[in-house]
């Protein structure tokens, strides 16, 4: 079941677009239109690079995550055994660094909204096709910056690269770390502004702003703020590398700086960059939800306001992560009290999705867990922020291990398990093959356990007053952390399966079909894997977006 649409004549090929003079039988798929590395490494064909970026990310994650691995076997015991105070330092800087600026904030953008935009409005590519690759090719030159930094010994500043640590006195390799988040950062406001020109551009006919899927609504919220706040962060860090290589004060007390200005101007980027990674997770969210309720979305403009609110809003509360660095009590109350605004556009989602499944035709099938997963650890996560809202509560918590669970259960627990959940319900229409549903079952639940395991006795330890960025600690903390620890081999060991069963049904997986979960949607009305230019005829949009009820009345 898709959604209805009509073909268009040469006639009525928008400009500049000349009709694709193929048979659905004659059209080859855009994995088979070339085997060279040359047609892979010069492509400009979206979905092709959707794949590279797909590639890319995995192998950074996986680098990321030995290190939290690593970090996770040294805090089994109170001593640190395992790595030394600066190799603990050089290891959780490592670990955010990469997480952070190489998979969590291009993941699913990159990859699946890569791939899915130009099919999802009815396009044949992207705005930019070129500059899309370059993006690619930007990114991976900040990847081999931090590449060299890990060979080079790591860097001990934590991934914030907070003054006058990173500026005058740290040990490790700040100059090339910085310029590696420098650099990524282009690649960043690179793909925003591709979407934000494609998708005003490059809608078929009948794709109204009001048709457009919640997933491309949620990408073009993210665009903006990629757009907006990057540029912030690349010139603070500029800043850091101008005052360690040329002793300008800029940040340095001693040298007429100050550095809080640093901690304003980063969290300027890095608060909006929270929903970098959380708004495109809310798209793919909604789209499963529907998929697998088999209704309409229910407040379709509910959702798509509450997007563009958490996008606006989310520049005006970034010193809610300062509240005990002696900013007056009048600031931390505005700051606090836009903290709170914030939530209510999370919450119009999150009810939203409910109502959505409200005796709804529920299908357990994979991505529908990994949906649900991202449902209950967000709640939790965006509560737990509420607490860090509050100034009195925060003066508790602050720089506490609470703190590290809060945050990852919205960026690991939402953001990693959406991305888990695109992977699966759109793995059918990128490769043609259907992966193992049992596997991808066990896989979602495994996952939802490890990482409970793994990070809610965190808010127990913060509460209790466990410091974070310390592997030495007071033995009352072991048996949490024991617990921490065993949880994150869990999920580690989770992560792993899709890793095998997705590659083994790239040879070994049955025929998926067109629409193997019967979803609406422009992407499900082309063949599985999509041919090079998506469409013969750029179609004509006729129906509303999620229209699952017209379809059930039609076969009726």
């Amino acid at each position: 079941m898709s959604e209805t649409v009509t073909g268009r004549g040469s006639s009525e090929v928008a400009s500049g677009e000349e009709p694709i003079n193929e048979t659905r039988s004659e059209r080859v798929s855009y994995l088979r239109a070339g085997h060279t590395l040359r047609s892979w490494f010069f492509t400009t064909d979206h979905k092709r690079i959707a794949l590279l970026y797909l590639i890319s990310v995995t192998f950074f994650f996986f680098i990321g995550g030995m290190a939290a691995g690593l970090m996770r076997t040294d805090l089994l015991t109170p001593q640190g055994d395992v790595l030394s105070n600066e190799g603990y330092n050089r290891a959780f800087t490592l670990h955010g660094v990469i997480m952070v600026w190489f998979f969590l904030i291009p993941s699913i953008p990159n990859v699946f909204g890569n791939f899915l935009i130009p099919l999802m409005i009815g396009a044949r590519d992207l705005a930019f096709p070129r500059l899309n690759l370059l993006s690619w090719y930007i990114y991976w030159i900040g990847g081999l910056f931090t590449l060299w930094v890990l060979l080079a010994g790591g860097v001990d500043t934590g991934w914030t690269f907070y003054t006058p640590l990173s500026s005058m006195f740290a040990n490790g390799n700040v100059v090339m770390a910085a310029a590696a988040v420098f650099v990524v950062g282009f690649s960043s406001i690179l793909t925003g502004i591709n979407f934000i020109v494609t998708i005003h551009t490059l809608r078929a006919p009948g794709m109204t702003w009001g048709r457009l899927p919640l997933f491309v609504w949620s990408h073009y919220a993210t665009s903006v703020i990629l757009v907006l706040a990057t540029p912030v962060l690349t010139v603070t860090l500029a800043l850091i590398v101008a005052e360690r290589l040329f002793g300008l004060g800029i940040f340095d007390p001693a040298l007429g700086g100050d550095p809080l200005l640093y901690q304003h101007l980063f969290w300027f980027y890095s608060h909006p960059a929270v929903y970098i990674m959380v708004l495109p997770a809310m798209a793919v969210v909604s789209e499963l939800v529907a998929a697998a309720a088999r209704k309409p979305v229910f407040g379709y403009w509910f959702i798509v306001f509450s997007s563009l609110g958490i996008a606006a809003v989310g520049f005006l509360v970034w010193a809610h992560h300062m509240f005990v660095s002696g900013m007056s009590m009048y600031a931390g109350a505005v700051f606090s009290f836009l903290s709170l605004v914030v939530a209510v556009p999370s919450g119009i989602k999150v009810y939203n999705w409910t109502a959505t499944l409200w005796k709804g035709h529920i299908s357990l099938d994979p991505p529908f867990l990994f949906a649900m997963g991202f449902i209950g650890l967000f709640v939790v996560g965006g509560l737990t922020g509420l607490i860090l809202a509050m100034l009195a509560l925060d003066v508790h918590v602050h720089d506490t291990y609470f703190v590290v669970a809060h945050f990852h259960y919205i960026m690991v627990g939402g953001t990693v398990s959406a991305f888990f959940g695109a992977l699966h319900f759109w793995w059918p229409k990128m490769t043609g093959r259907m992966f193992s549903i049992g596997w991808g079952r066990l896989t979602a639940l495994f996952i939802f356990f490890g990482f409970n395991l793994t990070f809610f006795p965190q808010f127990i330890l913060g509460y209790l007053g466990m410091p974070r960025r310390y592997h030495v600690y007071d033995p009352q903390f072991q048996v949490l952390h024991v617990l921490s620890s065993a949880g994150s081999t869990i999920l580690g060991f989770a992560y792993l399966f899709p890793f095998a069963y997705l590659i083994y049904a790239l040879r070994y997986g049955k025929p998926a079909g067109d629409n193997p979960w019967e979803a609406t949607g422009l992407e499900w009305t082309v063949p599985s894997p999509p041919p090079k230019h998506n469409f013969d005829q750029i179609p004509i949009v006729t129906r509303e977006p999620y229209d699952y009820e017209v379809e059930k009345e039609c076969e009726a």
